[in-house]
């Protein structure tokens, strides 16, 4: 038998157990050699029993489920021997114990589950009544009273599937380094980027809905792993100047019930199923049918042709809750398996900070393993650079809240295995005590909350305040002027009192920039919307965030075509959104870009699309010829970014030394030119901030804005270091705007970009020609323009 006994009178079990003792196994899964002996474990220390069960085909549609007792519980692992546990076998798990869900006891041995350590599954499933411990009606609800349900769902449950253990994989050749690519020793072009933080540029997006209507990918790749790695995907990302795809959820997934009940899916896939194994669905049709192992090796494809297009890719991932949710939710894995010693109990009860009814214990020893084990998995044998953590506060709470030195947080930061990647931190849950932006230990950057809503004041609900009310104020330039910075007051707030001065543990890029994300309004929808319009979710327009601080302009979405000032109306939208994301682009620290912003992406008003797996949430790319300008905004903007460095600080900027200006520091004037001291920085009426970012070469020996080609140096030697000044005008009016009155700013001064101008390349028309003239320059409402000015200094000084 492909799983014999291992002891009784005759059969090889008995020899083998004569010939040695089997070891027990110091960590969980399935641990075998290439001919798929070895030990198979799993955390359950409250279950009376566990079986494995192993599918066999039969052939003809019929199948045979082979189960054996794990005889050995060690530690609370169950455990034993196992035989021809080789790649493409399905086996899943039954455990026996009692059944008292108000004491957090919801054994079922009736119910087949998932391994939490699978590195493959068998498909991807609709959820179904079956799969439900208990007895349920035809809505998914709970019957009252709960009773156990005697219903087996080997026949609909998802199936763990063989995909090589780690000792299998050994025994193929040396592993790679941490953070590399898997297979960038055969082919040389999928080594993976490893971009610097401070050079990266993110853009989130869904595997299937980026491609799903793409017009150059195959229709068969569409929607898929593959579909992504297609060179017209992958020049078009590299093209617009990002460097990493921070892809939403692609672990496997099961829908909630009262999505299931709805008729509707979680699209985004914030709803995890297996942490090692990806989701099916996403795989192209020739890859599902060839089998799991096909699916694998798709997504490994995947990561190697974006890495081949110099682009990282980061993986949302979901350690905070399941897809088992809450009371009366499925029991697919963990919850079958022990659920007090998996998910937050208090006296039977599930403990939620999440919102989903339920939370993974980040307290378990069991928990935390099963976190590292899922992130050392994609990346060494995935390939992965990084890992956005989905509501991250919940993987730092314990008894007593957030801790930045939580056990599960310090074991991420100091694996040697994930210390070389990216760690992202969604610094939030929905718990109290919740909101912990900036609390989060280096080497986390954190998704910044503060930027976004910001920089959506600043832009849009302060206009739209003025303008229907007829209000002079609004919040100033403060807080704009902290973003723009590298918002030190909300990253670095925490670090130790007695550090050097001007020293810190973070630098800028720990703040990840956003005016956008897959969670809530669209870049069109921000500048199209008051309200959200979520009626397709089927929750009567209640679910999604009420605090969008987004602006219409003066009419609630896409205007009638014959209206006479619909034209107006669009250029003003437009307008705004470039001023956003040129303030996003140009702010220090990490920008995030949402796919599709770039050219109008629209959720037609809907903030919450987590349901929306259709036209609503799939990126239209039939839009990209209605906004050409938009798309070349942003590849200006990033290549602004990319060629001067002081739009890339590694460390915090220090204030402007006008006897020194150099890099890495920053000045801030008025529209007269004059420097702002404390009374205009405390002034709401101020809708206009310069920033001024000088060039040269800093006291490490980096430079700072230097031009290296024709007219890079003067006769004397001396290089030419070109400063940045970054004007942003709320001001719906056009104005005339002094620069600063420094006197080492008296080079040539070059317009750069300038939001109001729909193509960039108008710009280097001739239209641009004379704009500044003495020491004056015309800036248009509600928009931001970037100067260059020419200055020089000898690249051996040394600024201080």
């Amino acid at each position: 038998m492909p799983h014999p006994p291992l002891t009784g009178p005759g059969g090889p079990g008995a020899d083998r157990a004569r010939r040695r003792a089997p070891s027990p196994p110091t960590r969980p899964g399935l641990h075998v050699d290439a001919g798929g002996h070895g030990t198979f474990a799993v955390v359950a220390p409250r279950a009376e029993r566990v079986e494995l069960c192993v599918r066999r085909d039969l052939g003809g549609g019929r199948f045979r489920e082979e189960r054996t007792t794990l005889r050995h519980v060690d530690g609370g692992l169950h455990w034993d021997e196992v035989e021809a546990m080789v790649p493409g076998t399905l086996y899943g798990l039954r455990a026996h114990g009692p059944w008292d869900p108000e004491r957090g006891a919801w054994f079922n041995p009736a119910k087949l589950l998932l391994d939490p350590r699978a590195r493959a599954v068998s498909h991807a499933s609709p959820l179904a009544s079956g799969m439900f411990p208990h007895e349920v009606d035809a809505m998914l609800d709970p019957i009252s009273p709960l009773r156990r349900s005697e219903s087996d769902d080997a026949d609909v449950a998802v199936w763990s599937v063989v995909a090589g253990s780690p000792e299998q994989r050994a025994a193929d050749g040396p592993r790679p380094s941490a953070g590399s690519d898997p297979s960038a020793d055969s082919d040389p072009s999928a080594a993976p980027p490893r971009t610097p933080w401070s050079d990266t540029v993110v853009c989130e997006l869904h595997v299937k809905g980026f491609t799903q209507l793409h017009p150059d990918v195959p229709p068969e790749l569409r929607g898929t792993y593959a579909g992504l790695a297609h060179p017209a995907v992958t020049s078009y990302l590299s093209g617009l100047g990002v460097t990493a795809v921070e892809l939403l959820p692609i672990h496997a997934a099961m829908d909630e019930p009262h999505l299931t009940r709805r008729g509707l899916t979680n699209y985004w896939g914030y709803s995890t199923l297996s942490y090692l194994a990806p989701n099916p669905a996403y795989a192209s049709a020739a890859a599902r049918l060839q089998g799991p192992l096909a699916v694998l090796e798709e997504v490994r494809a995947m990561v190697r042709a974006l890495h081949a297009a110099d682009l990282e890719v980061i993986l949302d991932v979901v350690f905070n809750h399941t897809a088992e949710g809450g009371f009366g939710g499925p029991s697919l894995s963990l919850r079958g398996l022990d659920a007090s010693e998996h998910y937050w109990m208090d006296g039977g009860a599930f403990v939620d900070v999440t919102g989903t009814g339920a939370t993974l214990d980040p307290r378990s020893p069991a928990v935390v393993d099963l976190v590292l084990e899922s992130l050392r998995h994609w990346v060494l044998d995935m390939g992965v650079d990084g890992f956005r953590f989905d509501l991250a506060a919940t993987l730092g709470r314990d008894s007593s809240g957030f801790r930045p030195d939580h056990a599960l947080l310090r074991a991420i930061t100091l694996d040697p295995v994930l210390r070389g990647t990216k760690l992202i931190a969604e610094p939030w849950d929905v718990g109290g005590g919740g909101w912990q932006t900036g609390a989060f230990p280096a080497p986390f950057a954190e998704w910044n909350d503060a930027f976004r809503d910001d920089l959506r004041s600043f832009w849009l609900t302060d206009r739209a305040a003025r303008e229907r009310e007829g209000e002079a104020g609004g919040s100033g330039v403060r807080d704009l002027a902290s973003r723009l910075a590298g918002s030190r007051d909300v990253m670095a707030g925490r670090d130790p009192a007695d550090l050097p001065a001007g020293r810190s543990l973070r630098a800028p890029w720990a703040s990840v920039n956003f005016v956008t994300a897959h969670d809530g309004f669209t870049l069109q929808d921000l500048v199209s919307y008051d309200e959200r319009h979520n009626e397709a979710n089927g929750e009567a327009g209640r679910d999604g965030t009420a605090d969008n601080r987004s602006w219409n302009h003066g009419h609630e979405g896409p205007p009638p075509a014959d209206d006479p000032g619909a034209a107006a109306l669009e250029a003003r939208r437009e307008r705004s959104a470039r001023a956003l994301l040129a303030s996003l682009l140009l702010a220090a620290g990490t920008p995030m870009l949402t796919a599709g912003d770039e050219f109008g992406r629209t959720q037609r008003g809907n903030n919450n699309a987590y349901c929306q797996d259709n036209e609503i949430s799939w990126v239209d790319w039939s839009l990209v010829a209605q906004r050409p300008g938009r798309i070349e905004a942003v590849r200006a903007l990033l290549a602004i970014r990319a060629r001067f460095p002081q739009l890339r600080a590694a460390r915090y900027l220090r204030p402007l030394d006008p006897r020194r200006p150099g890099p890495g520091q920053a000045g801030w004037y008025d529209e007269h030119g004059e420097g702002m001291d404390h009374e205009p920085w405390q002034d709401p009426s101020r809708h206009v901030l310069q920033m001024l970012l000088p060039g040269g070469t800093d006291d490490a020996g980096g430079t700072g804005g230097i031009d290296a080609g024709d007219g890079a140096h003067r006769a004397d030697g001396t290089a030419r270091a070109d400063h940045l000044l970054v004007i942003l005008s709320a001001d719906e009016a056009d104005l005339e705007v002094a620069l600063p009155r420094e006197p080492w700013l008296d080079g040539d001064v070059r317009v750069l970009f300038d939001s109001a101008v729909e193509d960039p390349a108008a710009l280097f028309a001739g239209g641009e020609k004379g704009r500044v003239r003495e020491g004056r320059t015309h800036v248009r409402g509600a928009s931001v323009l970037v100067l260059a000015i020419a200055g020089y200094g000898h690249p051996d000084e040394r600024l201080s």
